[in-house]
């Protein structure tokens, strides 16, 4: 038996940096992946797709993993950065994007949108106690992925 989370998540954060530099480290995935908490690993499978696996989270075989793959693109004169899914990498789903302004202030505004399907080996009766545990661990690890984000700067 399976369970299916959907996640979406949208922030608008401003990152002290120019359009160039945070543009560059955005559309540079592994750099940019750098500053995401547990990654295990992020796999480089050539012409912009990566494989996402991140760290285990629980105990012995009662562990779970989120893995998934995507395929960046990234467009500088848009200001968009896209990720698609890659099907058949891992039990994850996602898609997303960045859309970069930068303003007079030498800063820029970054809205951040993705939306996520993990499918966890689980009885479909803890969906409705695991459902929320999970999309709040997704959303701890993206405010600290912005909050990394920003430092970075």
């Amino acid at each position: 038996m399976a369970i299916t989370v959907s996640i979406e998540l949208n922030r608008d954060i401003e990152i002290p940096g120019s359009f160039e530099d945070v543009f560059a480290l955005l559309a540079d995935v592994p750099r940019s992946a750098s500053h995401f908490p547990k990654v295990n690993q992020l796999i480089d499978l050539g012409d912009g797709v990566y494989r996402w696996e991140m760290e285990k989270v629980g105990v012995d075989k009662h562990s779970l993993q989120s893995v998934y793959a995507c395929k960046y693109v990234a467009d500088k004169d848009a200001g968009k950065i896209n990720w698609t899914p890659v099907k058949g990498e891992g039990n994850g789903v996602v898609k997303g994007s960045w859309t970069l302004t930068g303003k007079d202030t030498g800063t820029t505004r970054a809205k951040f949108q993705t939306l996520a399907e993990l499918t966890l080996p689980l009885p479909g009766l803890l969906k409705l106690a695991i459902s929320p545990v999970i999309k709040h661990e997704f959303n701890s690890l993206v405010d600290t992925y912005m909050a990394n984000l920003k430092k970075a700067f």
